[in-house]
């Protein structure tokens, strides 16, 4: 009987099993997870979970019964420790695993502040994981100060919880500014005075020379020379594809786990999705870090699996929910030259990206017509005049006909 192993247990690996299922496919199932919990969804963590507004049940993807009930495998807690892509096992423990299909779904690895400037002192986190949140979820006490290092959306989404939760807060960004490497000046102003509407302290084009503390973190020193005394530190400092199992594998690496259009890896029988893989998309080969394409890859994969031979075709989307302010974004801006802003009110605002006369992408901040207008031009091949965006007193909708 045909089996499939899928490693790593998050969106993707769990996306890709059901679909499995869905699809009527009537071998076995094994989902493989290194944590000790049910798959769950990770974007809530850093914001309604770490706010006390989700409960851990409503974190899980899927209920313990829908397992069971699909006869899948569920192992968790349970480490991959080598992969035989010529005789077709994985070994796990002291036992060994035969498949007929592997998907490797491993995810990424957060970046974590060098040990010696101090990052591993006690009070220092990242976040990725359950653990990784419910580690530091007691540190979010009125008063207290936290120092966000990074000023990514992960360091502004931890930002905002932080300052919600009545504490001071000092967020530094490296680079010039934040939200450098994935947005807009126009976007990075935006999320810069609601975060000093709510009290957070933003220092850019400084960066963190050192923590110190006996034990635990007590004070951090910036490259500006500048020393805070800190309760806890964050760091939002990116992550990196988990490709280890791959890597001693022999397995072809590109920027995370190399598949080609069908999310086939180099190893013959062996399939990545999600935050570890990257796939061809116009011309280059690129990894997306977001929910949207953990799920439509897999389920790509499961479809070709069963022997669809389906090119995945990425319409890439993202969210990000700071305070009251919900951004969301379609396309990928990359290479744009011009910024063309669409304001309704203060607080209401799209950024649409063009290269020459292309629309590339939106940032959409507490605008959903916008962003669903811009999602379905940008899906759709159409770039609406620069001058038609601007003008508010066109109906959004109207630039679908422009």
């Amino acid at each position: 009987m045909t089996h499939v192993v899928v490693v790593g247990a998050g969106q993707a690996g769990a996306a890709c099993v059901a679909k499995l299922r869905n699809l009527g496919f009537e071998g076995l199932i094994t989902l493989i997870g290194a944590e000790s919990v049910l798959p769950y969804q990770r974007p809530p963590l850093s914001k309604k979970y770490l706010l006390g507004e989700m409960s851990l049940e409503r974190l899980f993807l899927r209920p313990k019964d829908f397992y069971t009930e699909q006869n899948i495998d569920l192992l968790l807690n349970t480490d991959v420790g080598a992969i035989d892509s010529v005789a077709k096992t994985i070994s796990v423990d002291e036992n060994k695993f035969s498949y007929d299909h592997l998907v490797l779904a491993t995810g990424a690895t957060p970046n974590r502040l060098p040990a010696n400037i101090g990052g591993e002192l006690e009070g220092v986190f990242v976040v990725r994981g359950l653990a990784d949140v419910d580690a530091m979820a007691p540190e979010f006490a009125p008063g207290r100060n936290v120092l966000i290092v990074g000023g990514g959306y992960i360091g502004l989404e931890a930002a905002a919880v932080a300052a919600s939760k009545g504490l001071k807060v000092t967020l530094v960004e490296a680079s010039e500014r934040i939200l450098q490497r994935v947005a807009a000046p126009e976007t990075s102003d935006f999320f810069r005075e609601l975060h000093k509407q709510h009290g957070v302290k933003i220092v850019e084009g400084v960066g963190l020379s050192r923590l110190s503390g006996k034990a635990r973190v007590q004070m951090a020193e910036l490259t500006n020379g500048q020393t805070l005394e800190v309760d806890f530190v964050i760091a939002g400092v990116g992550v990196q594809p988990e490709v280890s199992l791959a890597e001693k594998a022999g397995i072809d690496l590109d920027n995370g786990i190399k598949t080609d259009a069908y999310g086939s890896t180099s190893a013959q029988s062996i399939w990545a999705a999600g935050d570890c893989a990257s796939f061809p998309y116009k011309g280059a080969q690129i990894r997306l870090e977001s929910v949207p394409n953990a799920i439509e890859q897999a389920e790509v994969v499961a479809e070709n699996i069963m022997g669809s031979q389906k090119p995945y075709n990425a319409k890439p989307w993202f969210w990000s929910d700071q305070y009251d302010v919900k951004l969301q974004i379609a396309g990928l801006n990359v290479g744009y030259d011009t910024i063309v802003s669409r304001e309704s009110s203060a607080r209401v605002k799209s950024f649409w990206y063009y290269k020459e006369d292309k629309l590339l992408a939106v940032d959409a901040a507490n605008a959903p017509r916008d962003y669903m207008v811009g999602k379905r031009l940008i899906e759709g091949g159409k770039s609406p005049r620069p001058e038609l965006v601007s003008d508010v007193s066109i109906d959004i909708k109207d630039l679908l006909h422009a």
